[in-house]
């Protein structure tokens, strides 16, 4: 349960970086409390939607190399798009390039903030 909160914060760090490096993503307020729900929406999106997604899409995934993983990070953004009145992604690619751009803020924050919860 405390890693799950530890990854609300970081989903919500991710989104708030995600949305000042990209022109397409945008919140509609900085505040922490509509962060932390845009957090909370994405991670259980990836706590239920990924997996079921993962093992759907395995043949694709293995077809392309792992790259259809890319597709699936972007498909879930938008989801968390149509589900949250405060995330607005301006289209599909700018969603994949979000999905990108969280793996990579969220690998980093996760080797940080988990060491140090531990």
């Amino acid at each position: 349960m405390r890693d799950f909160v530890i990854r609300v914060f970081i989903n919500a760090i991710a989104i708030f970086i995600t949305a000042q490096l990209l022109p397409g993503i945008h919140i509609a307020s900085d505040s922490l409390s509509t962060l932390l729900m845009i957090g909370l929406v994405i991670g259980l999106i990836n706590a239920f939607v990924k997996p079921l997604l993962r093992v759907l899409s395995c043949p694709l995934v293995l077809i392309t190399f792992g790259l259809f993983v890319l597709v699936i990070n972007g498909v879930l953004l938008l989801l968390a798009d149509y589900l949250l009145d405060s995330l607005r992604i301006d289209n599909f690619l700018w969603a994949m390039l979000a999905g990108i751009v969280m793996a990579i803020l969220s690998t980093i924050l996760e080797a940080v903030l988990l060491r140090f919860s531990r």
